[in-house]
């Protein structure tokens, strides 16, 4: 046997013998779910990079029932994939039909938002789930024994050993929950397709809105391709607020009935509007910014009367319309286990 081909075959037994492996790939969050080219890059924490045993653990907690203390409700149960992950009630019922007071806000693009919730007081996707969890008014469990209740599920413990190298605990079902939302990525709408330079994506009515929306400064607030600045404006919504937002969080009186400025994306999929769920349509919108508000002295000052004529209104409705994102629900539809 020549002395080349006993060098391969000795190398070759060596590798099988100490364990080598060809090289896998990583796994990222193209095998999931492609980042649009036109989209920053995508951003996911250094502690908590995607892989798929975490991505499926996250994917069946996003839709197990037993979060809730009544066995009846999931995080889909709010943020319902057929409406862009958000949904079609003012408020939300939580466990045993109880009510809070906000509305459940679309989780699209999540990887790119800088904080969470309604006043924008949670700094990361990994705390997120906390709230409501704990809150009354929703999932309304003790975080202890709803990872001692979630433990108890095999195929869970599986994944948290695949992908996290440990037991299934808080700590793994936050961050699997977060992974899995990170890759709920909305960016093929006609007006995404518009944006990448298909001409012919908008109609000319959606090209006249965009020019209404860029004129009357709505762009200020809902800017790029995430279309918001994240951060918390009074819309002056209401002379006074029972919900007094941000405020809650700094004490500070100039951010009486400021909130999170929410992001467009699908946007004729996600009626009611407002933190509270309490403008009914898109029309009822444009009317509630058109009339400039409600003077509230915290008010925005961008937000003022303007004269839109009816084909402004029609144009922007179809501009706002050209934001939805068909094949996202469709992908989203087809997450449920």
């Amino acid at each position: 046997m020549p002395t080349e081909i006993r060098h391969t075959l000795l190398w070759s037994t060596v590798l099988v013998l100490v364990g080598c492996e060809p090289e896998v790939p990583a796994f990222t969050v193209a095998d999931i779910r492609e980042v649009p080219a036109h989209f920053p890059a995508y951003v996911e924490p250094a502690d908590n990079l995607l892989n798929e045993a975490k991505w499926e653990l996250g994917r069946h907690l996003f839709f197990d029932e037993r979060f809730s203390a009544d066995g009846m409700l999931s995080c889909a149960s709010c943020h319902n994939p057929s409406l862009a992950m958000a949904d079609s009630l003012a408020v939300t019922p939580g466990t045993s039909g109880a009510l809070g007071v906000r509305n459940a806000p679309a989780l699209v693009n999540l990887a790119w938002q800088p904080r969470f919730h309604r006043e924008g007081g949670v700094p990361s996707l990994e705390a997120q789930v906390l709230a409501p969890v704990q809150e009354p008014t929703e999932f309304h469990r003790d975080l202890v024994e709803l990872v001692d209740q979630l433990g108890q599920d095999p195929q869970y413990q599986k994944w948290a050993q695949e992908g996290f190298d440990r037991p299934f605990d808080a700590y793994v079902m936050t961050r699997a929950l977060a992974a899995f939302q990170r890759t709920l990525i909305s960016g093929s709408s006609p007006y995404d397709r518009w944006l990448q330079g298909e001409t012919e994506a908008l109609s000319p009515a959606a090209l006249r809105g965009r020019e209404r929306f860029e004129e009357f400064e709505c762009a200020s607030c809902h800017p790029g391709v995430m279309l918001s600045d994240f951060t918390t404006h009074n819309t002056g919504l209401y002379e006074t607020y029972v919900d007094q937002g941000a405020y809650r969080l700094t004490f500070d009186s100039t951010d009486i009935g400021a909130f999170k400025t929410p992001s467009l994306r699908n946007v004729a999929l996600t009626a009611p509007y407002m933190f509270d769920g309490s403008l009914p349509t898109l029309e009822s919108v444009l009317e509630h910014y058109a009339s400039g508000g409600s003077g509230h002295v915290n008010q925005d000052a961008r937000i003022q009367a303007r004269d839109l004529s009816a084909q402004d209104r029609s144009d922007l409705i179809a501009f706002l319309e050209s934001l939805t994102d068909d094949e996202f629900v469709t992908w989203a539809e087809g997450l449920r286990p």
